[in-house]
């Protein structure tokens, strides 16, 4: 069926639309209240199938490239809405702007309900009366908590009411003893109003802080010291600096976004009673242009997912935007009650969002420096990517005779390794081939929760490249894709002889740049980083199965019935949650009571 065919049998219900160009790469999810209408509305019929004349230069662009489409109808508006930004997330079309902030911001919170109540940290609603939340907090909320427990003498442990017997806490002057000496309430009160309010007030609490620092350092407690100053520090970057200080006590939620050529960035500032309390911010690279109404959609789709947040304040926008009233709706479903999107135009609360574009512009001056730009810029024109590489994902395997077999992936953001987003696997798979297909087919299962990069680097030759294509096209995901493997000469590795003549592929080519080539150096850079992750942690891995394996050696299991024991279970871990007729069907009964009772 032509694309021209599709289009006009259409049918007039809501859903979703995907664009797909010549080699069947997904160009652009939308949705649709009327699937027919919406579609049409990008395309003239006569004299030939065109995109409209009043169409933005992207768009346009896109349709020029589109040769076939799907859609999915649903339910409603709604579901249409929720459905494709999910599969954007998960799919990563071209010309859709990608939002890739899978973090859920912490809050901290105290139930009043309780006889000796602790503050703690949650990122859901707990369900429980007389719960007060303070938050969210972009960076830091851990910190804060702990600061908190430094200065105030509260229950330190929520075990320690439990056992009722003082502990060392109460010895070194940070908990009153609760647990087992009779203390009025109201002295223990006087605790946990003394914890709000350095909640409250950051300066009071960095205060305080501080003087602890100095008594530490005068005592030469200087690793204390350290630790304190190092908190201090980070509290400090959790917030906005401002004078704006309403005495009326509002909550808000500020999002504001602002553009340069090649990226875009979003700004969230969150006011509670009437104090900025925190703030965060997000890069997002335009491939094909810049839509603000887009980033504003996705921004509040993704910052409040489908789950009520613990405090739902009025939320300010630097700019009004066409699916207000659809995003509006969609996060009264979400909250329970209206939600309230508002673009102020004077006031106070535009003050607040001046306050927030002057720190998106801001951080727009800290791009990425020039030499970076023009590297990537020029590996993109090299390897004939898609998009410049501002997002990696380098993947490496590493096992010693099978044993400890794990996977890793690095992940390499704007010029500098995110550690955060580092992730190791326990494999399963014996050969190099099924354990590399092993670790990025679950790396793929996961792009519904962290969506996928720019450009995927394997550690390996062409075989491991053609696999990775192979997971992608079957999830049809399209993500650039190259591999570098070391130059062999009579099949042995020319690394070991001093060379680092390292051969770059992609699916089309091969490339063999010199030594001193910046491009080569950079992939070299990233792989290197990816196998020293992979062996650290094979080496851990390696280590903790060698003390599972010594303590049934020396409760006289031998090597050969632990093996016998890991090639069936996989791990030590699912041998100790495996019951005793299981583990006598692979030893005997006499082995698995021995087993049963180390791990009991």
């Amino acid at each position: 069926m032509t694309l021209e065919t599709t289009i006009k049998q259409l049918p007039h219900a809501a859903g979703i639309y995907q664009y797909f160009d010549e080699n069947n790469h997904l160009l652009y999810i939308g949705k649709a209240k009327n699937l027919s209408n919406r579609v049409k509305s990008y395309f003239n019929f006569s004299p030939k199938l065109c995109a409209k004349s009043n169409l933005s230069a992207r768009i346009t662009k896109m349709i020029n490239q589109t040769v076939s489409m799907n859609y999915i109808v649903v339910n409603s508006e709604h579901d249409a809405l929720i459905l494709e930004n999910s599969l954007i997330k998960q799919l990563n079309p071209k010309y859709n702007i990608l939002l890739r902030d899978d973090k859920t911001y912490p809050y901290i919170y105290i139930d009043n309900s309780q006889k000796y109540p602790r503050y703690e940290i949650t990122r859901k609603i707990i369900k429980s009366k007389n719960i007060s939340y303070f938050g969210p907090y972009s960076i830091g909320a851990r910190d804060i908590l702990d600061s908190i427990y430094e200065i105030c003498r509260l229950v330190q442990k929520k075990g320690s009411l439990k056992n009722k017997k003082l502990c060392l806490y109460h010895q070194i002057d940070k908990c009153l003893g609760v647990c087992e000496l009779n203390i009025p309430h109201a002295k223990y009160k006087k605790e946990v109003d003394l914890a709000l309010s350095l909640i409250k007030n950051k300066k009071l609490l960095i205060s305080k802080l501080k003087d602890k620092m100095m008594f530490y350092a005068e005592t030469e407690r200087f690793e204390e010291a350290a630790e304190l100053r190092d908190r201090i520090e980070k509290i400090s970057r959790s917030e906005i600096k401002s004078e704006i200080d309403f005495a009326s006590g509002e909550n808000y939620d500020i999002f504001a976004v602002a553009n340069s050529e090649s990226r875009a960035v979003v700004v969230r500032i969150f006011m509670r009673d009437g104090r900025i309390i925190s703030s965060s911010h997000d890069f997002i690279q335009l491939n094909e242009g810049y839509d603000e109404d887009e980033i504003y959609q996705r921004v509040l789709l993704d910052f409040y997912s489908n789950e009520k947040p613990p405090i739902i304040a009025p939320i300010l926008l630097a700019c009004g935007f066409k699916e207000m009233e659809i995003i509006g709706n969609h996060l009264s479903t979400v909250f329970g009650k209206k939600a309230q999107l508002i673009h102020p135009k004077r006031g106070d609360k535009k003050h607040l969002i001046d306050l927030a574009l002057l720190n998106a512009k801001e951080l727009l001056k800290k791009d990425i420096s020039t030499d970076s730009k023009k590297l990537l810029s020029e590996l993109k024109e090299l390897l004939s990517l898609e998009r410049i590489p501002l997002r990696v994902e380098i993947f490496d395997n590493s096992h010693m005779a099978g044993v400890a077999t794990v996977g890793a992936m690095v992940v390499y953001e704007n010029s500098k390794f995110d550690k955060k987003s580092y992730r190791t696997y326990h494999l399963e798979a014996k050969d190099e081939y099924a354990q590399m297909r092993e670790t990025l087919t679950r790396r793929v299962e996961s792009f519904s929760k962290v969506s996928p990069p720019d450009l995927w680097i394997i550690d390996g030759g062409t075989t491991l490249l053609k696999l990775a294509k192979d997971i992608l096209d079957s999830s049809a995901v399209f993500i650039d894709v190259i591999a570098i493997s070391k130059e062999k000469i009579d099949a042995k590795s020319h690394r070991a002889k001093g060379k680092a003549n390292d051969i770059i592929h992609t699916i089309n080519e091969s490339f063999k740049l010199k030594p001193s080539d910046k491009r080569l150096q950079w992939t070299q850079n990233l792989r290197d980083e990816a196998h020293r992750s992979a062996i650290t942690f094979h080496k851990k891995t390696k280590l903790k199965l060698d003390k599972e394996s010594k303590l049934l050696t020396l409760n006289g299991i031998s090597h050969a019935k632990i093996k016998k024991l890991l090639n069936h279970f996989g791990t030590f871990e699912a041998l100790k949650t495996t019951d005793l007729n299981e583990i006598s069907s692979i030893l005997n009964t006499k082995d698995a009571n021995v087993i049963k009772n180390i791990y009991k």
